[in-house]
């Protein structure tokens, strides 16, 4: 039993040929048409290898600039803040049985604006270049998020510790005295909370990179104002107990130039790395939930409430004629100034015409001027009706056959 044919593939001509196969390839009035194939549609193609080379050495040298003057300046400033010879707001409050060390404000803010002000500029110039990111924790989230490819995040992460090791080596070589930059715990903070208090601080940095430079919106291009801010909130925290690291490129650093290790150094990468997690798992639950549709989209200017002047038209009403001709919202002949230029003489000619009909007809009959009701615009110009030239004007529906005199 033979499978069932189409219609098409059982018709012949005389000759025994098939309707289709002799009129194939050929077009209208039996013109031969060459047969063109489909055109399948292809799955993006990778750039060459070349390219994607060229693009990886390019993000590792911006990265590792960037990340060398930002920590410079950072370093440079905390130097000049812990120097002896600068500490001159510290001092002893005396208590009934004990005297209490403060902690010096004047030099926790000096550190904090350095490092928020040397990350905000940094990040800034190198925005285009690599992401200006500077930090191997940030470099971690943006691969979970899928911003970074993995091969990327890692040739980043190599060369932002590189560029800690170098910006540690040039201010200890360009300042007098030991270089005081390390990140320590303040005496009586344990492991475990200089642990957590880097986790929450990365977090927060996390956070405010995802959000203004990751997420893109129409305030991106400030976005490193924002994320220098939300460093330096941070700083101004956690100077004072764990050093405001963040950053392991930060700590580990200073650490080389130094020559000295702690025991809990573990703390300046796990900590943030923890935080970039975390900062990650939540921006992707939030577009899980397409946070989006909360606000609706973006606007160039904002919505009105309906009622008040400017605001648009309730959904399901018709509009006025003005609101479908720009600059016609105006009596007389309105102003053409915000309507297109081929629109506006197209309406100022019929309403010309218009006004001169209306003057034809007052001054043809014998009994004086007269007064024809005043059609509206969509009559006029409207969309879709007819424009009617001069002597062919219907006459107004209201208006009775003769003319009412004034």
């Amino acid at each position: 039993m033979s499978l069932p044919q189409h219609q098409a593939d059982v018709e012949h001509n005389g000759n025994g040929v098939g309707v289709n196969e002799h009129n194939k390839g050929r077009g209208m009035f039996g013109v031969h048409v060459p047969h063109v194939p489909m055109a399948i549609p292809k799955k993006p193609e990778k750039p060459p290898m070349s390219l994607q080379v060229k693009n990886h050495v390019v993000a590792m040298i911006g990265e590792y600039v960037g990340t060398v003057l930002f920590l410079m300046f950072a370093f440079g400033g905390t130097n000049v803040a812990l120097a002896p010879e600068t500490a001159v707001t510290s001092g002893t409050t005396a208590g009934d049985q004990s005297t209490i060390q403060t902690g010096n404000t004047s030099n926790l803010l000096y550190i904090s604006l350095a490092f928020g002000f040397s990350l905000t500029v940094s990040a800034w110039i190198f925005f285009r270049v690599s992401g200006g990111l500077f930090n191997p924790a940030v470099s971690l989230g943006m691969a979970l998020v899928g911003v970074l490819t993995p091969l990327r995040a890692c040739l980043l992460v190599v060369v932002q510790i590189l560029g800690g090791m170098t910006a540690a080596g040039i201010v200890q070589a360009l300042t007098p005295g030991p270089l005081n930059v390390r990140t320590t715990l303040s005496p009586g903070t344990s492991v475990s909370r200089g642990l957590f208090i880097e986790m929450f601080l990365t977090t927060w940095l996390m956070l405010a990179i995802l959000f203004l430079a990751a997420e893109k919106h129409k305030a991106t291009f400030i976005a490193p104002v924002g994320i220098g801010i939300a460093l330096f909130m941070a700083e101004m925290w956690g100077v004072y107990y764990t050093g405001g690291s963040l950053n392991p490129a930060r700590s580990f650093g200073p650490s080389v130039a130094d020559h000295q290790f702690n025991g809990y150094d573990w703390i300046y990468w796990v900590g943030p790395a923890l935080g970039a997690t975390l900062a990650s798992g939540f921006y992707l639950l939030l577009k899980w939930f397409e946070y989006e549709t909360v606000l609706g989209p973006e606007t160039d200017q904002p919505q009105k409430p309906s009622g008040q002047p400017g605001a648009p038209a309730a959904q399901g009403t018709a509009q006025t004629p003005a609101s479908q001709h720009p600059g016609l919202e105006q009596t007389g002949l309105g102003t053409f100034t915000d309507a297109p230029v081929d629109q506006s003489q197209d309406a100022r000619l019929d309403r010309i015409e218009s006004i001169l009909l209306r003057m034809s007809s007052n001054t043809s009959n014998g009994n004086g001027p007269t007064r024809f009701p005043r059609e509206s615009m969509s009559t006029v110009v409207g969309e879709g009706s007819p424009k009617h030239a001069i002597g062919q004007m219907p006459a107004s529906p209201t208006s009775p056959t003769q003319p009412t005199p004034l």
